[in-house]
């Protein structure tokens, strides 16, 4: 079986915090901003988690990262 990589696309887009959780920024924040309220623009430029039912997957694609 060969050695399992780190998905290269996936390694430049979220950090493992200390508890093991999966750190992820938020979508929608490309362009168009003017379009987006205020209080959008402040809640989307922060980070979130990733939820447990995408953990397991995600987790499989950044095993070596680990």
């Amino acid at each position: 079986m060969p050695k399992a990589k780190t998905h290269s696309g996936l390694k430049k887009r979220i950090k493992i915090t200390g508890t093991g959780k999966i750190k992820r920024g938020h979508a929608y924040t490309g362009h168009l901003k003017t379009n987006k309220s205020h209080k959008q623009n402040k809640n989307l430029s922060k980070s979130g988690l990733v939820h447990d039912t995408d953990a397991k997957r995600i987790s499989q694609l950044i095993a070596p990262m680990k």
